[in-house]
């Protein structure tokens, strides 16, 4: 079917930088929207950046004028880069996309696997 493959990520200081990749494999047909949620120990998962295929994009106040959200979509690939980063940022990463499979009329949701982030003070 479909995968998501999630890289980037680690530990950074407060005020430091990283980015995130993710990148959707499979029987693609279209892919609608890709997007970040994240979720931190004892916190529900939230989001944190959409961006539609044709590029329209919708960031989390909370991390709007600090991160980017941006795709390759030949290679199916979307991108997310944190600067300033607090603590409070420090969480496991979800890459999503709403995908629609060859032979579907609709999209469905896919997950990543997740990636750590921590950001020391």
């Amino acid at each position: 079917q479909v995968q998501l493959v999630e890289s980037g990520g680690g530990l950074v200081q407060a005020g430091g930088s990283l980015g995130l990749s993710c990148a959707a494999s499979g029987s693609i047909f279209a892919i609608n929207l890709m997007g970040w949620y994240r979720q931190a120990p004892g916190k529900q998962r939230e989001l944190v950046a959409t961006i539609t295929r044709s590029g329209r994009t919708n960031l989390a106040d909370s991390v709007k004028v600090r991160f980017t959200i941006s795709t390759d979509n030949p290679k199916n690939t979307v991108y997310l880069q944190m600067n300033s980063l607090k603590p409070e940022d420090t969480a496991v990463y979800y890459c999503y996309a709403d995908i629609t499979n060859w032979g579907q009329v609709r999209g469905y949701d896919y997950w990543g696997q997740g990636t750590q982030v921590t950001v020391s003070s």
